[in-house]
């Protein structure tokens, strides 16, 4: 078989990607997640008699402890199947991340599998957050004279 042939075949087999649907299924779903979030806040602040930020840090807490409960009960891959980065980009996708590598190697143990694996994925986001934030904060107290 040439190449040709078989890059003919292979193009037709390959599935179609819709950019542009899955763009909006994410701004969406990202939207609702936000919004779920700042009902939570509202919600928090206004049954615990709390300010906002602190009502924030709940909201974290809350939305962590969902997409993890909801990895481990295995229906939020297909979710995120639909919804695309629309549930991953939010803290959630790191929640997930998390769990889903915790659950994967658990059956090595608490050290060698979970220990050593949980932030397989998750990682590398704190990595470069961490050295993101080094570096704006250096470049915004450079800018503005320490304020």
């Amino acid at each position: 078989m040439e190449k040709k042939e078989y890059k003919k075949i292979v193009d037709r087999h390959k599935p179609t990607e819709t950019r542009v649907q899955n763009a909006i299924i994410s701004f969406l779903i990202g939207g609702v997640v936000g919004a779920i979030g700042q009902g939570l806040i509202d919600f928090y602040s206004s049954w615990f008699d709390i300010s906002t930020r602190d009502a924030s840090t709940f909201m974290i807490v809350t939305l962590v402890f969902v997409a993890s409960l909801f990895t481990a009960l295995g229906f939020f891959d297909k979710w995120v199947t639909f919804a695309k980065c629309g549930l991953i980009i939010p803290i959630t996708g790191f929640a997930h991340s998390m769990t889903s590598a915790g659950i994967e190697y658990r059956k090595e143990g608490p050290i060698y599998g979970l220990g050593m694996n949980i932030f397989k994925l998750a990682g590398s986001v704190i990595l470069y957050g961490i050295v993101s934030a080094w570096l704006f904060g250096t470049i915004r107290y450079l800018l503005m004279g320490g304020i």
